[in-house]
């Protein structure tokens, strides 16, 4: 498994994947979407599939003397890699925005998405989902993925839209709490993003090693 994971960082892997890492410090933008950043971490992950599909990957690493199975593990296991890279540098700027810029007018007067555990929440939610509908809507066929990735799309923009807009409601403008301010509802928010994270990515995984298993390669 560890040699597999190895092949797919070193010869499976856009270059993509990992500069769009680095889309985590947009949560330093002020008036800027910032959950747009999550987007950009999946678009790298979906460069990596595609290059994969054009190098024939797929039908490379079946005739090696490996289970079926750990090639779907491998490709989870790299996408979840860069997923948990991107989550680490987008922390950073969340932390220093709830602390040294909790303040900062800049982005005390910033009408979008503040920078804290909520969002944090948000991203792993985005992530989930990126798991649940476009790797496992790949290994259906480990060959079409446009259908799947335009699915997704449209997922991550709602839970976008919907990111941005429930804060406004007063009702629920804790959500959008400065520093440590509600640091209970962040938490909550947050554990909750990583439980579905974690119950997306687990039912996703299930499913396409069943998948993966049907298909005549």
């Amino acid at each position: 498994m560890r040699k597999l994971l190895k092949k797919e960082m070193k010869l499976a892997a856009s270059p993509l994947s990992y500069i769009f890492i680095a889309f985590g410090l947009m949560t330093f933008l002020p008036g800027y979407p910032i959950l747009i950043g999550s987007f950009f971490v999946c678009l790298g992950l979906f460069q990596s599939f595609q290059y994969m599909r054009e190098a024939n990957d797929i039908t490379y690493t079946a005739l090696l003397p490996v289970a079926k199975s750990d090639i779907v593990k491998a490709k989870y296991a790299f996408s979840i890699m860069i997923e948990l890279c991107y989550l680490i540098l987008t922390s950073i700027p969340v932390l220093i925005r709830m602390t040294i810029l909790s303040e900062v007018p800049v982005y005390t007067n910033n009408a979008l998405m503040n920078a804290n555990f909520v969002y944090l929440g948000f991203v792993f939610l985005i992530l989930g989902l990126f798991n649940l509908i476009f790797i496992g809507g790949f290994f259906k066929t480990a060959y079409k993925f446009a259908k799947s990735f335009v699915t997704f799309i449209v997922a991550a923009f709602l839970v976008v839209v919907i990111g941005e807009t429930l804060f406004h409601i007063p009702a629920l403008s804790a959500l959008n709490a400065f520093g440590f301010t509600h640091i209970s509802l962040q938490i909550g928010v947050l554990i909750t993003g990583i439980i579905f994270f974690i119950l997306l990515t687990a039912v996703s995984l299930h499913r396409s090693i069943k998948d993966f298993e049907k298909i005549d390669l």
